[in-house]
C-alpha cells in the first residue's frame, strides 16, 4: 500500500474506509472511482467523498482490506493515466451561448498562492470595471447561483413513521395481523391501541422539539456591493458570479469566497467558519507555503464571515456550493448521523425476545398437538403466548419517559431534537468542545493593562490592581492617558441609545478598549468632542499600528498611536511614569518587551498605546512617542465553563477542546480549565495531523486534551476517530464549521444564539440560552433515564417470562389453558404499563453524577441479569400455577379456574413492581435509609390494582375477558399467591446481588 491510499478503519470485517489522496477535491475522481469499484464482484457497496479524500467500502467478507487497497490503488492509477480535461474559467466572447444548465464544477485552484494580477487575468475581469452584463450572465448560467441547499428539515410524516420503527413495535404488530386472521378482532383492536397510543407521544413530543428548532432560523436576506461596468452596484447576493469584483466594507458579511486585490486595514471576524477567534487582518500580496490553513490564509475572504472593520476588493473565486461553506455543508450531507446506545439495545432485547418467544411458541404448540389438541385451540395459544412474550408497555415506557426527559430540558432552556438523545447524553464518555462561541463567549475584552504603575486585571465588570485593590484611573495619569488614547484611536462608532446606553459598533478589538473606558467612567463621546480628528494613519500591509492626530488647539495637535508592540515600542524614546515623562531607555525597553512576551503567553492579543504632541500638521506623526503601556485582550471563558468541567470530571466524563486558534491560546484556555485533570496538558496542531499514521491516530486522539488550528474536516476526523475506539462522543458547537462533527457525534450540541439554521438543523441538541451548565443535568438526566429505563425493562421481562411459564407448564401437563389471548392482554397492559412507567419515573440516584460512564457496549439487561429474572418470573409462575391448582381441585377445568389464576397472575406481578425498584436492597431491609419515596408507584399499584378490579364488577368486561365470581375463599387464595412471590423475591435479593457483584470481579 502506498502512501496515497492508507486504511483508516478496517475493525468490521468487510467493511473499510480508506484515506484517497488524490481524492480530495477531486469529483471527477470520485465518480470514476464509485463507478468501477462498483462493476466489482468482491464489492458491495462504494461510498467516496471529494471532500475530505475518505473512501468506505463494502465488501464481501473473504476478501481482506489490504486486497481492496490494492485495488483501489489500481483504478486511482488507471484514472491517472488518463488525460484529465482542465477545468477553464470563462473566456467571454460574442459567440459564446448561455449554457441552459450551470456545469457541474467551478474551477478549484489555489487561489491564495496566485498573484491577484494572475487572479484577474483567470476570469477576465478587472478591479476597475469588473464584469460586463454579458459576462455576469454567461456566468450565472455556467456556474449557478450564489445559494446554498436548503437544511431538510423533518417533515410530519418522517417524525410519524419514525415512531413505528422499533422492532417490539413490529413484533406488536405482527402479533395484530396473527389475531385477526385467527378471529380475534378484540384482541386486534387492543394491540393497535397501544401501538397507537406510544406513537402519539413520540409524535407530539418530537413535531414540538421540531417546530421550536425551526423558529430559530433566520430570514436575513443578503445584498452585495460589487463593480459592473466600471460602476458600483447593490445585487441580490445569490446573483454574484466568479470573476464578480466585490466591494468590501465594515459591518457587512462577505458573500462569495474572493482574493482579495486591495485592503485598507481590513479585519474579518472568521469565527464561523475557522473558529479563530479574532480578527484576521487581510492583506493582497500572494501567500507562499503550499499548505496553509484556511485560518492563515490571509488574502482570502470567504462567504459567510463578518468585516469588522477596514474596507477593500476582492474578485469571486467560488460561489453557492463550491464556497468554502457550501463544502462543509456537503460535508454534513455525506455524514451518517450514529445510532444511540439505547436504540441498539432496545434492538438487541428485541431480537432475544424474538428468539425466545419464536422458540417457546413452536415448543408449545409441538406439545399441544402431542397431547391430542386441535390444531386451530393451539393455534390461538401459540399466538397468546407471542402477545405474552412482547412487552406491550416497552415501546410506550421508553417513548413516554423520553418525552418526559425532554420535557424537563425544555423547561431549563435546552432543546432536545430526538427521544433518544436523551438518554445518549446520559451515555457520554467524551465531550467533544468547540472553544469559540462556546467554551468561550465570542467577545473580546481587555483581560489586563500593565503601565508603569505596575499590572491591572478584570475581575468580575472591574478592574483591581495585583493585591486586589479597586483601580481609579485619576490617581494614576499614565493609566488615564492610556484609556484616552484607547478612545481616540479608534474606528469604532460611539452612540448613545435612547435609554442612555452606549452602542459601540466597530472591530471587536477596538470595541473591547471602548468598553474598558467606559468601566473606567469616561465620557467617550465627551472626549472624542473635546479632541476633534484631523487624520487617520490606519494599518496597512507591513505597517501594523494606526495613528490619529487630533486638535487640541490652535499652535498643537495631539497623537495617539496604538499597534504591534514591538513597532510602536520602536517608535517611542520616553514613557510616562507616575506622570512625568522620563527617558526610555534600552533596559526598559527590554522589560517591556519581556512583559509583552508574558502576556501574549497567557493566550492576551497584546497592543502598545503610545502618544505625543506636534506643532506642525506636515510633521511625521509617529516618532519621539511617548510610551504608555500594553492592553492586553481575550475572548472571556462563558460563566460556568470552569463548574461545568469540573462536573464532567467527576462524572468520569472526558473533555477535549477543539479550536482553529493557535496552540498557545487554546493550552492557556485549556490550563485554565483544568482540562488535563491536573495531569500533563497534551495539545496537538492540526500541522502534525498529516504526519501520523492513520491506524495510530485513534490510540493518539484518545490521549490528546487540545486540538489547535483545526479545519472542518479535522473535526470530523477526530470525533469519527473517537468512535471508532467505542467511545460515545458528544460535540459541541456554535459556528457552521462545527456542523460536520456535530451531526456525526453521537450527541451533537449547538448554542442557541449563533451558528445560523445549518447547526441548529443537524444538532440533536440546542442549548438556547447558551448557558453550557445545564449540560451536566442533562447528564445526570439521562443517566437516570437509563437506569429506570434498565429497572423497567428487567420487571417487563420477569413478568412477561412468568406469562410464559404458566401457560408452557399447563400445556405440557394438560391443564387445559388456563390464560386466553385477551386475558394475556389485559394483563399486560394492567401491569406492564403504569407499574412500568412509575419504575421510569424512579428519583435519580445520589451518586449517578458520581460514577463513570456505562459501557456503551453492555447490554441494557446483561447474562448476569437473567438468572434474577428467570428466579423471579419462577416465583411468580409457581405461585399462580398453585392457586390453578386449587382452582382445578375445587372447581375443576374451566372459567373459575381461569379467573383464579388471571387475578393471582395479575396481582403478582403489579406487586414485583416493589422489587424492581432496586437490585440490592429489600424493601424489608429496615437497617439501611429507605428508598426515595416515589409517588408515581403509589399511584401506579393502586390504579393497577383498582382497574384489575374493574373486571369483576363491570358484566361486560366480565363476559369480555371470559371471567367468573369468585367467592372468600378465593379471594384469600388469589391474594395469598400474589403475596408469596414478593417475600420471597425480596429475601433472597441480597444473595443474589452479592453473587451477581463476585462473577463481575471474577
Amino acid at each position: 500500500m502506498t502512501n496515497q491510499i492508507q486504511a483508516i478503519h478496517t475493525r468490521v470485517k468487510g467493511r473499510a474506509r480508506y484515506k484517497v489522496n488524490p481524492l480530495y477535491r477531486s469529483p471527477s475522481l470520485k465518480k470514476h472511482l464509485e463507478r468501477q469499484l462498483s462493476d466489482r464482484s468482491e464489492i458491495r457497496q462504494v461510498s467516496a467523498s471529494a471532500l475530505t479524500g475518505n473512501l468506505l467500502v463494502l465488501f464481501n467478507s473473504d476478501q481482506r482490506h489490504n486486497q481492496i487497497a490494492s485495488l483501489i490503488e489500481d483504478v486511482v492509477l488507471e484514472y491517472e493515466k488518463k488525460p484529465q480535461p482542465e477545468s477553464k474559467p470563462p473566456q467571454a466572447t460574442s459567440e459564446t451561448k448561455p449554457a441552459v444548465e450551470p456545469s457541474e464544477d467551478q474551477p478549484a485552484k489555489d487561489w491564495h498562492l496566485m498573484d491577484s494580477e494572475a487572479v484577474l487575468a483567470a476570469w477576465n475581469t478587472s478591479k476597475e470595471s469588473g464584469l460586463s452584463p454579458d459576462q455576469a450572465e454567461e456566468n450565472l448560467n455556467n456556474y449557478g447561483t450564489n445559494t446554498l441547499a436548503e437544511s431538510e428539515s423533518r417533515s410530519d410524516w418522517e417524525i410519524l413513521s419514525e415512531q413505528f420503527n422499533s422492532l417490539p413495535v413490529a413484533l406488536l404488530g405482527a402479533a395484530a395481523g396473527i389475531s385477526l386472521l385467527t378471529g380475534g378482532l378484540a384482541d386486534m383492536l387492543a394491540i393497535v391501541g397501544v401501538i397507537g397510543v406510544n406513537a402519539v407521544i413520540g409524535y407530539t413530543t418530537e413535531s414540538q422539539s421540531e417546530k421550536i428548532i425551526r423558529s430559530l432560523k433566520g430570514d436575513r436576506e443578503l445584498s452585495a456591493l460589487v463593480m459592473r461596468e466600471g460602476t458600483q452596484q447593490e445585487i441580490n447576493a445569490d446573483t454574484i458570479v466568479p470573476g464578480d469584483i466585490l466591494v468590501l466594507q465594515g459591518s457587512n458579511y462577505v458573500t462569495a469566497d474572493a482574493r482579495l486585490i486591495e485592503s485598507d486595514n481590513l479585519q474579518i471576524d472568521e469565527s464561523a467558519l475557522t473558529g479563530e477567534s479574532l480578527p484576521v487582518q487581510k492583506i493582497t500580496k500572494p501567500l507562499e507555503s503550499q499548505d496553509v490553513p484556511l485560518a492563515e490564509r490571509e488574502n482570502m475572504a470567504y462567504k459567510g464571515t463578518f468585516i469588522t472593520a477596514g474596507k477593500g476588493l476582492a474578485v469571486v473565486v467560488a460561489t453557492g456550493k463550491f464556497t468554502e461553506i457550501g463544502k462543509i455543508q456537503q460535508m454534513v450531507g455525506e455524514t451518517t448521523a450514529t445510532e444511540t446506545p439505547l436504540q441498539k439495545q432496545l434492538d438487541e432485547v428485541g431480537s432475544q425476545l424474538v428468539m425466545l418467544g419464536g422458540g417457546i411458541c413452536t415448543l408449545v404448540f409441538g406439545l399441544g398437538l402431542l397431547r391430542g389438541y386441535g390444531l386451530l385451540p393451539m393455534l390461538k395459544t401459540s399466538i397468546s403466548l407471542a402477545v405474552a412474550s412482547v412487552p406491550e408497555g416497552l415501546p410506550t415506557i421508553a417513548t413516554t419517559t423520553l418525552a418526559l426527559g425532554i420535557q424537563d430540558m425544555r423547561e431549563h432552556n435546552i432543546l432536545i431534537r430526538g427521544l433518544d438523545a436523551v438518554e445518549a447524553l446520559g451515555s457520554v464518555q467524551t465531550v467533544c468542545l468547540d472553544k469559540t462561541g462556546t467554551i468561550t463567549q465570542n467577545k473580546m475584552i481587555v483581560a489586563e493593562v500593565h503601565t508603569a504603575m505596575g499590572i491591572i486585571t478584570q475581575s468580575e465588570d472591574h478592574f483591581v490592581t495585583e493585591d486586589n485593590q479597586p483601580v481609579n484611573p485619576q490617581d494614576y495619569p499614565e493609566l488615564l492617558k492610556l484609556i484616552q488614547v484607547s478612545v481616540l484611536c479608534s474606528e469604532s462608532e460611539v452612540n448613545r441609545t435612547e435609554n442612555g446606553d452606549y452602542e459601540v459598533n466597530g472591530s471587536a478589538t477596538e470595541n473591547a478598549l471602548i468598553y474598558m473606558a467606559i468601566q473606567f467612567g469616561i465620557e467617550a463621546i465627551a472626549l472624542r468632542q473635546e479632541y476633534p480628528l484631523v487624520t487617520m494613519n490606519p494599518r496597512s500591509e507591513g505597517r501594523n499600528l494606526m495613528s490619529t492626530v487630533h486638535k487640541t488647539d490652535e499652535s498643537h495637535k495631539f497623537v495617539a498611536v496604538k499597534g504591534s508592540p514591538a513597532e510602536v515600542l520602536e517608535r517611542c524614546n520616553s514613557w510616562m511614569k507616575n506622570g512625568e515623562i522620563l527617558p526610555l531607555s534600552d533596559e526598559d525597553k527590554q522589560e517591556l518587551e519581556l512583559e509583552n512576551e508574558k502576556m501574549a503567553g497567557k493566550a492576551l492579543r497584546v497592543l502598545g498605546v503610545a502618544y505625543t504632541t506636534i506643532e506642525n500638521p506636515d510633521e511625521e506623526a509617529e516618532t519621539d512617542l511617548i510610551w504608555l503601556g500594553l492592553t492586553g485582550m481575550a475572548d472571556p471563558i462563558r460563566e460556568g465553563v470552569p463548574q461545568l468541567m469540573e462536573g464532567f470530571h467527576k462524572a468520569g466524563i472526558n473533555t477535549v477542546m477543539i479550536t482553529g486558534d493557535q496552540s498557545p491560546t487554546a493550552y492557556a484556555i485549556a490550563k485554565t480549565l483544568n482540562l488535563s485533570r491536573d495531569q500533563q496538558l497534551e495539545i496537538l496542531d492540526s500541522s502534525d495531523l498529516a504526519h501520523f499514521d492513520p491506524e495510530k491516530m485513534q490510540a493518539l486522539f484518545d490521549k490528546v486534551d487540545v486540538f489547535a488550528r483545526i479545519s472542518p474536516a479535522d473535526k470530523l476526523q477526530i470525533v469519527q476517530a473517537l468512535q471508532a475506539t467505542g467511545q460515545v462522543v458528544a460535540m459541541t458547537g456554535d459556528g457552521i464549521n462545527d456542523t460536520p462533527a456535530l451531526k456525526a457525534a453521537n450527541v451533537g450540541v449547538a448554542m442557541g444564539s449563533g451558528g445560523g439554521e445549518v447547526v441548529h438543523e443537524v444538532a440533536d441538541v440546542v442549548v438556547e440560552d447558551d448557558n453550557l451548565q445545564t449540560l451536566i443535568n442533562a447528564v445526570s438526566q439521562g443517566r437516570t433515564i437509563y437506569n429506570n429505563i434498565r429497572k423497567a425493562v428487567h420487571f417487563l421481562l420477569s413478568t412477561n417470562l412468568s406469562e410464559i411459564m404458566v401457560t408452557t407448564i399447563a400445556t405440557a401437563m394438560g391443564l387445559g389453558e388456563p390464560l386466553n389471548a385477551m386475558q394475556l392482554l389485559w394483563l399486560n397492559l394492567v401491569s406492564d404499563i403504569f407499574p412500568g412507567l412509575a419504575l421510569a419515573l424512579e428519583p435519580p440516584e445520589p451518586n449517578v453524577l458520581e460514577s463513570p460512564p456505562r459501557d456503551p457496549e453492555e447490554p441494557i439487561i446483561k447474562e448476569s441479569d437473567f438468572a434474577r429474572i428467570a428466579s423471579e418470573s419462577a416465583a411468580i409462575s409457581l405461585s399462580a400455577m398453585t392457586a390453578y391448582s386449587y382452582g382445578l381441585l375445587r372447581y375443576g377445568m374451566g372459567q373459575k379456574a381461569s379467573t383464579i389464576i388471571f387475578m393471582s397472575l395479575t396481582m403478582a406481578q403489579i406487586l414485583h413492581t416493589l422489587s424492581c425498584r432496586s437490585e440490592s436492597q429489600s424493601i424489608f431491609d429496615f437497617k439501611q435509609d429507605p428508598l426515595p419515596h416515589n409517588p408515581y408507584m403509589d399511584g401506579a399499584i393502586i390504579g393497577s390494582f383498582a382497574i384489575q378490579l374493574l373486571p369483576t364488577m363491570v358484566p361486560g368486561l366480565r363476559t369480555l375477558l371470559n371471567l367468573a365470581p369468585v367467592d372468600v375463599l378465593d379471594c384469600l387464595v388469589i391474594g395469598s399467591s400474589a403475596l408469596v412471590p414478593l417475600v420471597v423475591n425480596e429475601s433472597t435479593k441480597k444473595q443474589n446481588f452479592d453473587l451477581k457483584l463476585s462473577q463481575q470481579e471474577v
